[in-house]
């Protein structure tokens, strides 16, 4: 029988192998029914239409239009689908809907000794994250805050100076998106291992860890759309084996960092315990890595050595790359329109003049005292609606049965989610009706924050994405909105900022991340003084 087939196979194997191509292309249209949601002609046959269009770096904008010229539901790959109203995030994201996260998300995990490293992140496994999220979640909090401020000051401090020193003072221009990714891993550094890894202080890439993470993501990306090649590429069995041997071919910098300083932290901890008196507990260090290891003192079963160093080395990837991005669309977009620069640099001085913020021990502005800004509030989450970090839909499989979305049944094995970027362009959300014309829903209007009604406000905060939703939001979100909401009034109260070229744009990379490209800019020193003390005295 077999030789039969054989035989005739070989004989119209010319018929045969198109025929199989079609049936294949076939079942991937019809598959589950998703043939009745329009989307791009060969996305409805192959995933192969979502790789070409991730790996030309602008998904984002494809989304967009095809959401505005198709609907909510858009159809991405012949199992996936795309949601543009933002009640699609409560079923998707919501707790306790028993959605998984799909393919995307493995390609991106590091590996160690031939074996992958589950993050927070990048697993799939729902109960593994509740109980990695469970052991660190206390160190995240917002409580957590106030002792990670004074490591936030120190390198903020340390930045300004080296601004002045290095661009403000000789003119020079800076590539200001990268120079504000070298902040966000210096602070990560001290909030992670309280030690900077010296990206400001040498004005350079330490290691190539910001070269490793844009090749990293730029692999990433468009591999996730076709999970099954990550398997054929980057950890294929060979891969792995060499990765188990010790030679290691796709070693993250940052882990060598990292595991330095857990070798020093261990070392440290070992000699108070010596030292101390019998019986006595022995003061940990205000940071991350104090509070994992912490927490392996308390779970140890569980919060391996392992697990500690991964959730450390993760802390670049989600601490370093989205913050940047984040502060860097905030002081273009202030550059890109005058009138809100002034407005927000006005709200600085006069908070300044009359001591209502810079008030403690290090003169910078507090978080706490950025909690009082409102119009820095308002450019704060404006920069982050129109240009959310990441850049892809945050994708997740439908569970068993099916489930209704927006009033559709989707069926069960779906992938769906959400692109912050098009869920932040939502005009019924984002645009305040009173005056509807006066906020585009395209433009850097920051006053849409504060002219909407207190309903509309609550809606728009709830439907922002930029940092996910449900049980997994990103855990570092309260870190990187406080190292967001202090530098950039440091920053305006130390410097005024101009573009090298105010008629050029800047370029946008949507490796995963959307990275912003040219942002070449010029700082010059400014001083703002305080009213008069008392005395008579101005104080500064």
């Amino acid at each position: 029988m077999i030789e039969a087939i054989l035989l005739a196979f070989s004989h119209y194997w010319l018929y045969f192998v198109p025929a199989l191509i079609l049936a294949y292309l076939l079942r991937n249209y019809f598959d589950k029914g998703l043939n009745k949601y329009p989307g791009p002609f060969l996305a409805n046959f192959t995933d192969a239409w979502r790789f070409i269009n991730v790996y030309k770096r602008r998904p984002d904008i494809t989304q967009i239009r095809l959401h505005r010229q198709l609907g909510n539901i858009v159809r991405l790959g012949p199992n996936t689908l795309s949601f543009s109203d933002p009640a699609a995030i409560k079923t998707i994201y919501g707790l306790n809907k028993g959605f998984v996260k799909s393919g995307f998300y493995p390609p991106q995990q590091a590996t160690f000794e031939g074996k992958r490293l589950p993050s927070l992140f990048s697993t799939t496994d729902e109960a593994y994250h509740a109980n990695l999220r469970r052991s660190v979640n206390s160190a995240f909090s917002m409580s957590a805050l106030v002792q990670y401020e004074p490591n936030v000051n120190e390198v903020i401090d340390v930045f300004l100076e080296r601004t002045r020193q290095v661009y403000a003072a000789p003119g020079k221009v800076a590539d200001f998106a990268l120079w504000l990714q070298y902040f966000a891993f210096d602070v990560i550094g001290q909030i992670t291992y309280s030690k900077q890894h010296g990206f400001v202080e040498k004005n350079e890439d330490i290691d190539g860890m910001i070269a490793y993470l844009g090749r990293l993501f730029s692999y990433v990306a468009p591999v996730g759309q076709m999970p099954f090649l990550d398997l054929l590429l980057l950890k294929n069995p060979i891969v792995l084996f060499l990765d188990k041997l010790g030679y290691k071919p796709l070693a993250f910098p940052i882990t060598k960092f990292a595991r330095a300083r857990m070798a020093e932290r261990l070392s440290e901890m070992e000699n108070q315990i010596e030292k101390a008196p019998s019986g006595a507990s022995t003061p940990g260090r205000g940071d991350l890595l104090s509070m994992f290891l912490k927490a392996q003192a308390q779970r140890p079963e569980f919060m391996t050595s392992q697990r500690v160093l991964t959730m450390a080395v993760s802390m670049a990837f989600a601490g370093s790359e989205t913050t940047a991005i984040s502060l860097a669309a905030v002081f273009y977009h202030l550059l890109k329109n005058p009138a809100c620069y002034r407005k927000l640099q006005y709200e600085l001085d006069e908070a300044m003049r009359h001591g209502r913020v810079g008030r403690g021990e290090t003169g910078l502005v507090t978080w706490s005292e950025s909690q009082t800004l409102p119009y820095l509030d308002a450019v704060i989450k404006e920069s982050m609606r129109v240009h959310p970090a990441a850049g892809l839909p945050l994708e997740r499989i439908t569970p068993p049965g099916g489930i209704e979305i927006c009033g559709e049944h989707i069926p069960a094995g779906t992938i769906v989610g959400c692109s912050a970027w098009v869920i932040h362009r939502h005009e019924p959300t984002f645009v305040p009706q009173s005056n509807p014309t006066a906020y585009p829903i395209d433009k850097f209007v920051p006053e849409r924050w504060l002219d909407a009604s207190s309903s509309q406000r609550k809606e728009m905060e709830a439907t922002m994405f930029q940092f996910g939703a449900g049980s997994r939001t990103c855990i570092g979100k309260n870190i990187s909105l406080l190292e967001i909401y202090k530098l950039v009034p440091n920053f305006l109260l130390k410097f005024d900022i101009e573009l090298e070229d105010p008629e050029e744009e800047w370029k946008l990379h949507n490796a995963w991340f959307v990275k912003q490209l040219d942002f070449n800019a010029k700082f010059s020193e400014r001083q703002v003084g305080r009213e008069r003390s008392d005395s008579g005295n101005i104080v500064y």
